[in-house]
């Protein structure tokens, strides 16, 4: 049974990788979708590629770090489509470092997009949910959100964040408001993710380990399986993990 069907969608970081990948899913379940992304061009490619197999999508353009961008972004949700019935917090940056590095701005970054990011998402969204008593909310996190290595420790701190907020969320909104509220872990996927770390030794390290990744289009699977669900089911945390993933 498809229960997402003519539901309404927010997905971040869209226009590449998994939100790509789950924007497309979406849309051939019957789903109407706000793609969220921050380049203007891309996005807009993205878009009329999309809508070239007849899927029901809009663009706009917003930064999730942004809670004023976000909170338009919602309203315009709202008005367009009446309601929203579903979050998907995509939007992330995975920066590899030493610690010795001291690399900054790289973790200043994760934490911004990664963690306020997010934040940023609920807080916008959530109003509409608790009105309409209904909703579902699924934060993309990682496998590196349940184990740590050393040079992804701020990276996977963001994750345990975003566990962590998961789990509050669903035993408040869940219990209290049946909103569903959930995770997807994946492990290491295709995105492009290893060319954009900036420091020379842990790009190397992660253009090794990216050898064995697997498609986006595996995580997307996944997360029409955690959506695709009755109300009174909620998904807690999906791991999906190249079968050569030793971690």
């Amino acid at each position: 049974m498809n229960h997402l069907e003519s539901k309404t969608a927010i997905v971040t970081g869209a226009s590449s990788g998994i939100g790509a990948a789950t924007t497309r899913a979406l849309v051939a379940q019957g789903v109407r979708v706000i793609a969220v992304a921050q380049d203007q061009q891309e996005l807009d490619a993205f878009v009329a590629d999309v809508r070239q197999t007849g899927g029901r999508i809009v663009g706009h353009v917003a930064d999730v770090t942004d809670l004023d961008q976000m909170k338009a972004l919602a309203q315009s949700a709202q008005d367009t489509y009446g309601s929203i019935d579903i979050l998907i917090n995509n939007a992330g940056l995975m920066l590899f470092s030493n610690w010795t590095n001291l690399a900054v701005q790289d973790w200043e970054k994760m934490i911004d997009v990664n963690i306020r990011g997010y934040l940023n998402g609920v807080a916008a969204v959530l109003p509409f949910m608790l009105k309409q008593k209904s909703g579902q909310i699924l934060n993309m996190d990682s496998v590196a959100g349940h184990q740590v290595s050393p040079s992804a420790g701020v990276y996977s701190a963001t994750k345990f964040f975003i566990r962590a907020m998961t789990e509050s969320m669903r035993k408040e909104l869940g219990v209290q408001h049946g909103i569903q509220v959930n995770t997807i872990s994946p492990g290491v996927i295709n995105t492009g993710w290893a060319d954009k770390v900036s420091d020379p030794v842990g790009r190397q390290a992660a253009q090794e380990l990216n050898k064995l990744a697997i498609a986006p289009e595996d995580v997307a699977q996944a997360v029409i399986y955690a959506l695709n669900q009755p109300a009174t089911v909620t998904i807690n945390d999906l791991i999906i993990s190249p079968t050569r993933q030793d971690w």
